[in-house]
């Protein structure tokens, strides 16, 4: 249940009315309705306020009255999936008594008076956000707080960027007092984001594009507003808002100038996001199985299709967005289904090359998704680390200037140059899914599945290459150990056995990580080099002592500069070793390829979550961890049974996965409405 609070205290427009004659509150309180409130009450002070987070059980929808918008604004506020906690920012200029902030990555990372943020604003506070479950008592803490006329002030962070231990002057879990500055928030809705901001809440920004919103204080500017409002269509600037305001070259222009039709058509069906989705698979599929047969008109039939199906992997963001369809299953089901798209289009290739005797065609297909796993590993969470690096402020990063800094400022001057040279140059060369797919479909249906898998492999290590370099280089700068804010086991994915070895404290958990792969890469180029794999199979139990280094940092600290990087670095030694098994014990390429891609799933489900913000799968546990499912792989190659090993533990981990989403997004969520349906007595209705 979502509860819409239109809390006047403080506000100048509290009596003004419409063209109409309505009172603009009022007015506002209809709009809420329609964006989804199931109820809306009028709150005259933040005490009151404080009191409603308290005993709340649903989100919060937080306004005050001198807001003019269009119902959209509030509604994509209501629904927004950025984040639990979402304040609507305005560009408009500052006006005193309103509460400035400054964004950095989508987060309100300060908020308060004009000259408190020192000229860094970015914005201004739009009057309106949404809290989240998480964050109410927050909320109530920041509400009192302001209604004695003081200011919250954030816990310290410690040099590892733990909260620091109160001092004398705590005020309990919310933070410490302070009185509130001279010529700051004067309104109590300013007030409270400024307090939610002090206390160290995850606040996203809901920019306002192509829909107006304006915050009023008199008849006049009302006026203004109204007509503003009034002169745009609403609903054609939903569908246009459905396209991401910054997408990829190959998206923004051969995908999104016709798309939006697509997802028109789409709504008018009836269609959901999910459902697309799904078809958007079968085009994947049907394109891969072209690839596989081989024949020009097949080639090209299946570039088609690919690019169809990319566009509907467009279209089911788009009409999330339009719809305001959103769901945490949809989201991850989104991503699950572009990555298994992706390397089921791998499969087909390589079975094509393979099956026209171009070569090798399943050993390049393995590369191609190995390098891209990777790869996104390191996206994830160099991602995470700008986020978190985003939150803390600035001295505790570390930021002291040197090359990091001029990266990070050449960079910012890009991203903000939108639509130069310099500005498409950057989005283009890390080599992102509609760059890729454009790729694929250009050379296969040009030329064949070799060149196709080739220049994917090419443009990925040098994008690898150039990504990592420089990511490497800001993170030294930054110093943030994103590691130790999240459950560093589960990310690792380490098993039993890696967390019952002994901790090897003075190298690094990165270090360790980067030999456990040195040591797999070693293994799979003396496979492929050698005359007789099978010689080697021997060398294995050796291969597998030194993957096990990486489990000697599983339970040290992961706070180095570039210890984001271990997740990927385990992954490339798992995947490694995996692979110089198969070759080594005589493996079909087919059969590597099956394995390694289970794999993949079990990972990007992880990072999915990761990204998703949902707790770790059911049955995470029976996964066995990375040293657990290479031990097995070992002993089946001592054993001469790699293929039975392999199939044996794929088909394994392919059931726990299906079984794991099947508890997590169906079975758990129906008892916990079950439970909710429940009356006190914990008998349900019939």
């Amino acid at each position: 249940m979502t509860l819409a609070i239109v809390l006047a205290a403080g506000t100048p427009a509290a009596g003004l009315t419409t063209a109409t004659g309505e009172p603009l509150a009022d007015r506002l309180a209809a709009q809420l309705r329609k964006a989804g409130a199931d109820e809306v009450r009028f709150v005259a002070g933040l005490d009151e306020l404080a009191a409603l987070a308290d005993t709340a059980t649903g989100p919060l929808l937080v306004t005050g009255t001198d807001l003019v918008a269009h119902t959209a604004v509030l509604r994509h506020l209501a629904t927004s999936p950025v984040g639990p906690t979402v304040a609507l920012v305005l560009t408009d200029p500052p006006v005193p008594g309103r509460t400035a902030v400054r964004e950095e990555r989508g987060q309100v990372v300060d908020a308060g008076a004009v000259d408190a943020l020192d000229g860094d604003a970015t914005g201004v506070f739009g009057g309106a956000l949404r809290v989240g479950v998480s964050d109410l008592p927050t909320l109530a803490a920041a509400a009192r707080a302001a209604a004695v006329g003081v200011l919250p002030i954030a816990t310290p962070l410690g040099p590892a960027g733990e909260v620091a231990p109160f001092g004398p002057t705590e005020a309990g879990p919310a933070g410490r007092l302070a009185p509130a500055a001279a010529g700051g928030p004067g309104s109590a809705v300013d007030r409270l984001v400024a307090g939610l901001a002090a206390l160290g809440t995850l606040i996203f920004a809901q920019r306002v594009r192509l829909l107006v919103a304006h915050r009023v204080d008199d008849a006049a500017g009302l006026a203004a507003a109204e007509a503003a409002v009034t002169a745009v269509d609403e609903d054609r600037a939903e569908l246009r808002l459905a396209v991401k305001e910054k997408d990829d070259f190959f998206s923004t222009y051969f995908v999104s100038t016709w798309s939006p039709y697509v997802v028109r058509l789409a709504a008018r069906l009836r269609l959901t996001p999910t459902g697309v989705t799904v078809i958007s698979v079968l085009f994947a599929l049907a394109a891969a199985v072209l690839f596989g047969v081989g024949g020009r008109l097949a080639l090209v039939s299946g570039a088609v299709l690919l690019y169809l199906g990319f566009v509907l992997d467009c279209v089911d963001g788009q009409l999330a967005r339009y719809t305001r369809h959103f769901s945490a299953w949809g989201g991850w089901l989104d991503t699950m289904a572009d990555r298994a798209k992706e390397y089921l289009v791998y499969a087909g290739l390589g079975f094509g090359v393979s099956h026209a005797g171009l070569g090798n065609g399943w050993a390049l297909a393995i590369a191609a998704m190995t390098l891209q796993t990777v790869r996104h590993m390191t996206d994830t969470w160099y991602g995470v680390l700008h986020d978190e690096a985003a939150r803390r402020p600035r001295s505790a990063t570390g930021a002291t200037g040197g090359i990091g800094d001029r990266l990070n400022a050449a960079s910012t001057r890009v991203q903000a140059d939108t639509g130069s040279l310099s500005y498409w140059l950057k989005r283009t060369v890390v080599f992102p899914i509609g760059e890729r797919w454009a790729l694929i479909a250009l050379t296969v249906a040009l030329f064949n599945p070799l060149v196709s898998l080739i220049a994917v492999l090419v443009w990925g290590v040098l994008a690898f290459a150039y990504t990592g370099a420089l990511r490497t280089l800001r993170a030294r700068w930054m110093w943030v150990p994103v590691l130790d804010t999240v459950d560093a086991t589960l990310h690792r994915d380490d098993g039993p056995l890696a967390r019952r070895l002994p901790v090897v404290r003075r190298m690094g958990p990165l270090t360790l990580a980067v030999i456990a792969a040195l040591g797999a890469a070693v293994l799979l180029v003396a496979a492929l080099l050698g005359d007789a794999p099978d010689g080697l199979r021997w060398t294995v139990p050796v291969a597998l002592l030194v993957l096990l280094v990486g489990g000697l940092g599983a339970g040290a600290a992961h706070n180095g500069p570039l210890d984001w990087l271990v997740p990927a670095a385990l992954r490339a030694a798992e995947y490694l070793f995996a692979i110089a098994v198969g070759v080594v014990g005589g493996a079909p390429g087919w059969l590597i390829f099956g394995y390694v891609f289970v794999l993949t799933v079990h990972h990007y489900d992880l990072t999915a979550r990761l990204e998703k913000r949902q707790a770790a799968p059911p049955l995470h546990s029976a996964t066995l961890g990375w040293e657990g499912r290479s031990v097995l792989l070992a002993l089946a190659a001592i054993a001469g049974i790699v293929s039975i090993g392999m199939a044996t533990l794929g088909t394994y981990l392919l059931v726990v996965f299906v079984v794991s989403v099947v508890l997590a997004w169906f079975v758990r969520p129906a008892r916990s409405a079950r439970a909710s349906a429940a009356p006190v007595g914990g008998v349900a209705p019939h």
